[in-house]
């Protein structure tokens, strides 16, 4: 997907749910607000259990997504995010489309055509991977913290130990608050910049921010990334994706990736 931009197919919308090819063999996407059954705050598309939304909204939200990517994986699998560089490995028999999170970490990968992995974000940056060759696809959230504590670079290391090789990857950067709009402390952004320089920027207003976005490709490319695309919608300016800065208490969208069958 490297030069594509998943934000090219326009605004979230049902339509918007029509997945986009990350590389050959694998398929990605990045859900929005609309098309989904649960009420203000959180309407309509809320993907998370975690944030006050009605479960049984949650769960049948989730079905939609599961639908709107068929024919593919019967299941999704989900984490639950703390804002870590945890990987887990998720299996094709044990993630699941209710309930709690399989596992608590802010990346996962998988072989499985079975299952397609996914990532939760309201600010935050979803990162998809995919070493087609290896049969390998993998998801990470990647906000400040995880950012800083490498949950990328933990990713591409983890499914390189799995069989991947960097150069044969494919990633894209998904909708995430940008640069301009990310103002922070100065204190905090020295010390996330202390870990991703590239990371560090100054706001449309002049104050400290943070540049999740170009953090991220920065530490892709430094592993040796091949192929690094993205889709560079603001969370915080689109009124099509939940933002948590602008709205406060919101619902979450996700990157979702899995092997094509």
């Amino acid at each position: 997907m490297s030069g594509t931009r998943a934000g090219d197919r326009g605004p979230a919308s049902t339509d918007a749910l029509r997945p986009f090819p990350l590389c050959d063999g694998v398929l990605g996407l990045f859900t929005g607000r609309a098309g989904g059954v649960s009420p203000d705050p959180f309407g309509a598309l809320n993907l998370s259990y975690s944030v006050g939304d009605d479960p049984v909204a949650v769960t049948r939200n989730r079905g939609l997504v599961l639908q709107a990517i068929a024919p593919g994986p019967d299941r999704l699998a989900w984490m639950r995010q703390v804002h870590g560089a945890a990987v887990a490995r998720a299996a094709a028999d044990s993630a699941e489309l209710t309930g709690e999170e399989e596992s608590q970490a802010d990346a996962h990968f998988t072989d499985s055509a079975a299952v397609a992995v996914g990532a939760l974000a309201a600010d935050c940056a979803p990162v998809l991977i995919a070493d087609p060759l290896a049969g390998l696809v993998g998801a990470a959230h990647a906000g400040r913290a995880g950012m800083a504590a490498g949950v990328v670079p933990a990713l591409v290391l983890a499914m390189c130990q799995a069989g991947a090789d960097p150069a044969r990857m494919h990633a894209v950067i998904g909708p995430a608050i940008c640069g301009q709009c990310y103002e922070v402390p100065a204190e905090l952004r020295d010390q996330v910049a202390a870990a991703v320089p590239e990371a560090a920027c100054y706001t449309r207003k002049g104050t400290p921010g943070i540049d999740l976005r170009a953090g991220v490709q920065a530490q892709l490319a430094s592993l040796g990334v091949g192929a690094i695309g993205g889709d560079d919608r603001c969370t915080a300016e689109s009124a099509d994706l939940f933002s948590y800065r602008r709205d406060g208490r919101t619902g979450r969208f996700a990157g979702l990736i899995w092997l094509a069958p």
